[in-house]
């Protein structure tokens, strides 16, 4: 009870004090506190964070682009750097090579063979010093320094399985092979094969002598190629030297053994032997040119028939394998560059010259329905 009594005076004294001033200025306003309610914590409404996704981009990876390469492969005939044993050295080949140098006898091809990927020829004949040969018709040699003449004018592959090989028994061969390697030449014959490689196509070649071992070749022909296959090669070219000499038709047992050539995984078939031209088939979309001709050849200082041709194809490859296609050409040429003789300088064909050649390519491939336009140009069945 006395908390309250004395409650109760304390405020009449505040009271009272108030109304005289207290010292205090009666107009002054009196503040006013205003008050807020204070929210509780569980009455605040939550803050929204923004969830932040990070947007991983989860791209789907593309394959590759495929890599597509062309490569232009040139071939011709019978090459032999030198002469045979019954030439005398006037109007010769060795006494052109002493007159114009290395340079001189692939000059007129030459715009040809370096503009392509590979080039090809068959090398009839050897590169070498010794004398000791062999009981034949024709033995056939040249200085091994000779093999510079096929680097100047751009020949990068040999086919050397031919009756020639061994005009100047294991010696001959020896030196011309030493010859091949120090010129850094590819190079096949017999159970050898070679491979050269450009654009990163590799390019397997076999080469047979069916002319002198007759159809005992089937077993290099099998063995090469099935070599190859397990190489890697992405081409294969075989080279045979057939047939009968100065025959414008192939005949039966060079068809079998090209057909299978190509049966066995052959891409591209380049025959020699006969010195002159021969026809070109078409079988299962591949090429077999029965007969090259002679090209630069020392052989014969004057041969009746002075006509031969380069023959060319393109290979198109995607990520290393072979697309189908028949895209090939040939060009018409002559063994030398002068009609009075041979001069040892093969050269491209022009006017006259040019169109009867053409018309002898196409008779010649006529039994095998193969035709090839003014151009020179591969004509595709429709």
């Amino acid at each position: 009870m006395r908390k309250c009594v004395k409650a109760g005076l304390a405020i009449c004294l505040m009271l009272c004090l108030g109304l005289t001033g207290c010292g205090t200025d009666p107009t002054a306003e009196i503040p006013v506190q205003v008050w807020e309610p204070i929210e509780s914590e569980s009455s605040k409404e939550p803050e929204q964070t923004e969830e932040i996704v990070e947007e991983t981009e989860t791209k789907e990876e593309l394959p590759p682009e495929p890599v597509e390469v062309t490569i232009l492969i040139s071939a011709a005939g019978d090459v032999t750097l030198g002469n045979h044993q019954d030439q005398d050295y006037g109007s010769s080949f060795i006494q052109k090579y002493d007159e114009e140098g290395d340079k001189y006898f692939l000059q007129n091809v030459k715009d040809i063979f370096e503009n392509d990927d590979m080039t090809i020829v068959n090398f009839e004949g050897v590169l070498t010093t010794s004398d000791n040969k062999r009981q034949t018709t024709y033995n056939m040699k040249g200085d091994p320094s000779y093999i510079n003449i096929l680097t100047e004018g751009c020949v990068e592959v040999v086919g050397f399985a031919n009756n020639h090989q061994r005009d100047y028994l294991e010696q001959g061969i020896t030196d011309t092979v030493e010859a091949f390697k120090s010129a850094n030449l590819t190079y096949a014959y017999d159970d050898i094969t070679g491979i050269y490689e450009t654009k990163g196509i590799r390019i397997g070649v076999v080469a047979l002598n069916e002319v002198e071992q007759g159809s005992a070749v089937e077993k290099y022909m099998e063995e090469g190629i099935s070599s190859l296959k397990e190489q890697d090669v992405n081409l294969i070219i075989v080279c045979c030297h057939w047939g009968i000499e100065k025959e414008n038709y192939p005949e039966a047992y060079q068809m079998t053994l090209g057909r299978k050539c190509i049966d066995l995984g052959a891409d591209l078939v380049l025959g020699s032997h006969p010195h002159v031209l021969q026809g070109v088939e078409e079988y299962n979309g591949k090429f077999i040119v029965y007969s090259l001709a002679n090209f630069c050849f020392g052989g014969n200082r004057s041969p009746k028939d002075k006509d031969t041709m380069i023959f060319q194809q393109e290979f198109k490859f995607v990520d290393g394998v072979k697309v189908e296609d028949t895209n090939a050409r040939v060009i018409p040429c002559k063994v030398s560059s002068v009609s009075t003789h041979n001069d040892f300088c093969p050269t491209p064909a022009v006017g006259e010259d040019y169109v009867q050649i053409m018309k002898r390519i196409n008779e010649y491939s006529k039994p095998f329905g193969t035709r090839f336009d003014e151009g020179g140009n591969y004509i595709k069945e429709e």
